[in-house]
């Protein structure tokens, strides 16, 4: 064995096997849509092939990267367990299921199982943007044990966006106070603030808020609540068609920026 371990991954829509060493750098990486193994040094090519062996269906080019944009470059230096783009949409929620599945019960369904399924039906339209210079990053812890549930950037800017399960439920939204159904008010747009606030922080640059409600039966919102955009499920892939905010460099510094996990260690 070579110790070189290959991580599946996705980059603009593509999907990327990077090849790793133990210590976690990576030193090469196959691009299937390309069909091309990109080496970061020739000395362990035999290596790396032998390791993507299992892999590769067909013949494929080796050999150096193209010359890799900044973005590019810090990401290639990131460790993997501080990389969040492999994260999966409510991947804290999964991650906490599997340790703890609870009881199962056939008239009261775990809440945490609603709100993954929320959380993995506006992930899914979010990733559905990927490629056009828009990326998302799912599940970005916070100090605390808070979450941003989504993190959109593209050239229409940043965005935290909160997922809200509200199936056949009535939601009543009075700035910051929400009322779900018949349950009691919770002022979940200051959370919303608060961590959009927290982002635009650690990133440097403006993130606004958006609440995403996932089905509900219907919406009252007497007045538009302070900075924070409401949107049902359906409406998430609107968010593509906005524009002239960040030049695409500046989109993927931002990107490469956030997917560290550092980078929200003192927020």
């Amino acid at each position: 064995m070579n110790g070189l371990r290959v991580i599946p991954t996705w980059w603009h829509g593509r999907e990327r096997l990077y090849v790793c060493l133990p210590d976690g750098r990576n030193i090469a990486w196959y691009d299937r849509e390309a069909a091309r193994v990109n080496l970061l040094g020739e000395d362990r090519e035999d290596d790396v092939l032998r390791a993507l062996g299992p892999f590769i269906t067909g013949p494929v080019t080796v050999g150096p990267p193209p010359v890799p944009t900044p973005a590019e470059l810090a990401r290639l230096t990131l460790h993997p367990d501080d990389d969040l783009a492999p994260n999966r949409p409510g991947e804290a929620l999964v991650v906490a299921l599997d340790r703890d599945p609870g009881t199962t019960h056939r008239l009261r369904t775990d809440p945490r199982r609603r709100a993954l399924a929320a959380e993995q039906t506006v992930g899914d339209a979010l990733d559905r943007l990927d490629g056009a210079c828009w990326h998302t990053l799912h599940s970005v812890p916070l100090p605390g044990g808070d979450r941003i549930h989504h993190l959109l950037i593209g050239p229409g800017g940043l965005y935290a966006v909160h997922t809200l399960h509200a199936r056949k439920q009535r939601v009543r939204i009075a700035d910051p106070m929400i009322t779900l159904g018949r349950r009691d008010p919770h002022p979940l747009l200051h959370r919303l603030r608060t961590d959009a606030d927290r982002a635009s922080y650690a990133l440097t640059a403006e993130v606004r808020p958006v609440l995403v409600l996932v089905d509900p039966a219907a919406l009252s919102i007497p007045a538009a609540p302070r900075e924070v955009q409401v949107l049902t499920a359906a409406e998430v892939e609107g968010l593509s068609r906005r524009g002239g905010v960040l030049k695409p460099a500046d989109v993927e510094a931002l990107h490469a920026m956030a997917r560290d996990r550092n980078t929200w260690a003192r927020v």
